[in-house]
């Protein structure tokens, strides 16, 4: 049998020795397509290349491409685990030619492959073309050798792709497996084609036409190739299987689950197996590449994939979290293809034990909610769209989870009723944003890099360079020439100017034409990726399209960048050996007075672990070793050592970054990452280091907050100026100040004791400083004794209660403190009269007359406030009745 990692390799081979470039897989967030939530398509890295902004150095290519289908357009979630063929995960095969071969080798390739290679026989095929196609299906006979009954030609889009509105387009052939007639089902075309016995397993795209306008289409000059087949339909027929999930490579994901969670992959709850082992694979993947739960975008996509595998762990009765347990057996399948998992796994699993761990709470309480729900609704009535809402913004509850806990239900949600109630929040948000105060939109961005092309970037040489001025917008419209106090965006084709980008903030300075004009630079982004713009003003003569100039970074400021970053990256493999290697960067800050890093860990840092991770860093900074900066391949660098950041982009060359030196013990130096930023050239150059707060931002997430060199060294100094202020405050030497504090803790401390002490003898000797009764009076048979004592804390009340239970042997004793005017009552009650009296009754009764209401404790001792302690005789009046009542009525 083939293995679908058999089935994957041979795919890759076959196209490597037909003279095609095997393209990794690019990650699931597209990096090139703002339009994509996800990569769900292996055309979708190339797509720059078919439309011809970018260039490579080849010119067929074939990959095996990762992608995600569960938001948006595309989204199959949720009948993922009902159906044989739906995913939110799946490999794509593909092969490519950017202007290079067409319609009929595209076919022979694809017909050799399967029938040879693959060895399909020709009559379990069919295949589909567009109807107005005659070249392809001519090719399809003379190539196939196919009868025209076995060529479909299909008049409708499915067989016709566009890229967009306008753009790159043209006809598809599509190849068919026929499962045979003992399943249902008619083929391409026919009114039976929703059956399943025919079976789509390979698209062929003849990228031919360029439409100008809706009615306008013209031949591109170099029409190209795109194909795309699922690997896991393609392993179903190699493996004789009709339903995706009995693949080898899912099978073992479900038998995997099964065995973490002590139940049959093949019973009563085959589905959730199912579930959980497509969910395994979205899930990892994405965290691999770098995408997070979270409560909006590819986070909170990420998180409704989650929690739906969560909830059918949940079915299987599993107690404590599952989906980590599954985690190497993913890898086991798929981590030679994808080493990305292997590098990721650490913080895969911590990401899917904290995940879980949180889920479990929300779905109790979740589940709770959505029980009282339907049981208001009759048979078979759907659960109303604001009650989904309310479990979709409350407990974190995705639609797709509601519905498919209802599904169980045999109910329905109302989704008309849940998209408006959904749109009425996005209306709120709508009028509270104040938008992003950028007057260019993106197609404006667009259409200039389509334009002008990428910048080249000198700084890592130099700080000030010449260039040339290619483009300029004012209030997001494209301009020849700019005057004094004009604010501008600014394109050169070359600069030293740093885009901000990988946390790092962007260069600041000045930009003077060759005719005198001067503009401030202000800030420095990338577009697009490598398309760098200064934005700043005119502060000086005029500005023209065209015009040589000389760019000047601002070095001072370059400098204290350059010390943030190269610190940043010490920190974080500080972090990483102190913590483990669940530490990844999720975000970070290079500011020129502070850096900001974000970091997966699912704890606070002790001070123990500040201090070690400072030292550490502090320790590679004073071996003053060399900065290394190398250009490799990704794989090489990867394969050297290098740290790269989880789900960024990396071209053909990368630079690797190494720092901090080499201990005796150790075989490389301390820090190798994948960056494009700025560093300093030695790491003695980044003078003290010294971490200023730690805290957490997010759930698995934590922030560290720091500075270096001249910035850390004002903040040291200004920590010492108040350190001396407080020890000269409290008459001492800095290196005293600890234990003088701690001397005068104890003394306060003593001192309050003793002052309680004093205000208890006082209580109990009636001179409680109040305009009191004093003494004790028979009410009834019962002693009473009261007391209103002046500036009384409430807590010390007690405690001279007590005293004065003892004191009295048997009775009621009530205290009333009044504390700037409000009023703290305690009522004791000695224990042979709480069968007749309660100081809960009377404590109340009290509290009634200073104006409060409530108050509570045990029969024997009870405390209440008031708001007026000007009624405290009022209150001991009001006691003193209703202690006579009770002893009367006994």
């Amino acid at each position: 049998m083939q293995t679908a990692n058999d089935i994957r390799r041979t795919f890759l081979d076959y196209f490597r020795k037909e003279g095609h470039e095997i393209v990794p897989s690019s990650p699931l967030v597209p990096r090139n397509d703002p339009t994509l939530m996800f990569t769900n398509a292996g055309m979708v890295q190339f797509k720059n290349v078919f439309t011809g902004a970018e260039k490579r150095d080849y010119v067929r290519a074939a990959t095996a491409q990762k992608c995600v289908r569960a938001g948006g357009k595309h989204n199959d979630l949720e009948n993922v685990g009902y159906t044989a063929r739906h995913h939110t995960f799946f490999e794509m095969l593909g092969n490519f030619s950017f202007g290079d071969y067409f319609k009929e080798r595209a076919i022979d390739l694809a017909w050799r492959l399967i029938t040879k290679e693959f060895g399909l026989s020709k009559d379990k095929l069919l295949v589909t073309v567009y109807h107005q196609d005659d070249e392809a299906f001519g090719l399809w006979q003379k190539i196939a050798g196919l009868s025209d009954d076995r060529i479909i030609r299909i008049p409708t889009s499915d067989n016709f792709w566009a890229m967009g509105d306008t753009g790159p387009c043209g006809p598809c052939s599509e190849i068919f497996y026929d499962h045979g007639s003992s399943i249902p089902g008619g083929p391409p075309g026919s009114p039976d084609e929703d059956g399943d016995r025919f079976i789509e397993i390979w698209n062929l795209v003849f990228m031919q036409f360029e439409q100008l306008t809706k009615d306008e289409r013209v031949n591109l000059p170099r029409p190209s190739i795109d194909t795309g087949m699922g690997l896991e339909r393609l392993a179903a027929v190699l493996q004789g299987k009709h339903d995706n999930y009995d693949i080898d490579l899912m099978r073992a994901l479900i038998e995997a689950s099964a065995a973490a969670s002590g139940t049959d992959p093949d019973g009563p709850l085959k589905v959730s197996h199912r579930v959980i082992a497509d969910h395994l694979r979205s899930c990892s993947f994405l965290v691999a590449d770098g995408v997070l739960p979270a409560n909006e975008g590819r986070g909170y996509v990420l998180r409704r994939i989650m929690r739906r595998a969560m909830r059918h762990a949940h079915k299987l009765g599993c107690q404590e979290p599952l989906m980590w347990r599954l985690v190497p057996a993913l890898i086991a399948q798929m981590g030679q293809a994808y080493p990305e998992l292997i590098r990721a796994e650490a913080v895969i699993t911590e990401t899917f034990k904290l995940e879980e761990s949180r889920f479990k709470q929300m779905l109790d309480r979740g589940l709770r909610l959505l029980d009282d729900e339907t049981s208001k609704l009759g048979q078979g009535q759907k659960l109303s769209g604001d009650g989904a809402f309310k479990l979709y913004d409350t407990f974190g509850f995705p639609l797709d989870l509601t519905e498919d806990i209802l599904r169980g239900q045999d109910r329905s949600v109302d989704k008309a009723g849940f998209d408006a109630a959904m749109e009425r929040q996005r209306e709120t948000a709508r009028k509270a944003w104040s938008g992003s105060g950028e007057a260019a939109t993106e197609a404006v961005w667009f259409n200039l890099r389509e334009k002008l092309g990428a910048s080249d970037f000198l700084g890592y040489a130099t700080e000030r360079a010449e260039g040339q001025i290619i483009g300029m917008l004012k209030n997001g419209q494209e301009i020849e020439k700019a005057s004094a106090g004009d604010e501008i965006a600014l394109i050169a084709n070359q600069t030293p100017f740093y885009g901000e980008s990988g946390g790092q903030m962007g260069d600041t300075g000045t930009i003077v034409t060759a005719g005198g004009g001067e503009i401030a630079v202000g800030d420095t982004l990338k577009k697009l990726g490598d398309m760098l713009v200064h934005f700043g003003k005119v502060t000086r003569g005029t500005v023209s399209r065209g015009e040589a100039a000389e760019f000047k970074v601002d070095g001072k400021r370059r400098a204290a960048l350059r010390a943030h970053h190269s610190a940043t990256h010490l920190l974080h493999e500080a972090l990483r050996r102190r913590l483990g290697a669940h530490v990844t960067q999720k975000g970070s800050l290079v500011a020129p007075d502070r850096l900001r890093f974000d970091f997966s860990h699912p704890r606070a840092l002790s001070s123990e672990d500040i201090a070690a991770v400072e030292q550490e860093v502090n320790d590679r900074i004073r071996k003053n070793a060399p900065v290394e900066t190398h250009l490799m391949t990704p794989d090489a660098a990867i394969e050297a050592g290098a740290l790269a950041l989880f789900g960024e982009k990396y071209g053909e060359e990368v630079r690797v970054v190494s720092m901090g030196g080499r201990h005796e013990d150790e075989a490389k130096n301390f820090s190798t990452e994948l960056c494009g930023g700025t560093h300093v050239r030695r790491t003695g150059d980044i003078g003290l280091f010294k971490i200023v707060s730690e805290g957490a931002v997010a759930s698995g997430v934590r922030r560290i907050e720091a500075m270096t060199g001249a910035a850390a060294e004002a903040y040291v100094a200004e920590q010492q100026r108040q350190l001396n202020e407080a020890a000269a405050a409290l008459k001492t030497l800095p290196g005293d100040l600890a234990s003088r504090i701690v001397s005068l803790v104890e003394e306060k401390k003593k001192l309050e004791r003793d002052l309680t002490e004093a205000r208890k003898a006082a209580a109990i000797a009636g001179a409680g400083g109040g305009n009191a009764s004093t003494g004790t009076k028979d009410v009834n048979g019962v002693a009473f004794a009261a007391r209103v004592l002046k500036d009384v804390p409430a807590k010390e009340l007690k405690g001279m209660a007590d005293e004065l239970k003892k004191q009295i042997g048997s009775g009621v004793v009530v205290l009333i403190s009044d504390d700037a005017g409000k009023a703290s009552i305690v009522v004791g009650v000695t224990s042979d009269l709480t069968g007749k009296v309660s100081a809960v009754d009377l404590v109340k009764t009290g509290s009634a007359a200073l104006g409060g209401q409530g108050g509570g404790g045990r029969p024997d001792m009870a405390q209440a406030g008031g708001p007026d302690a000007s009624k405290a005789e009022d209150a001991l009046s009001a006691i003193e009745k209703a202690i006579g009542g009770t002893a009367q009525a006994a």
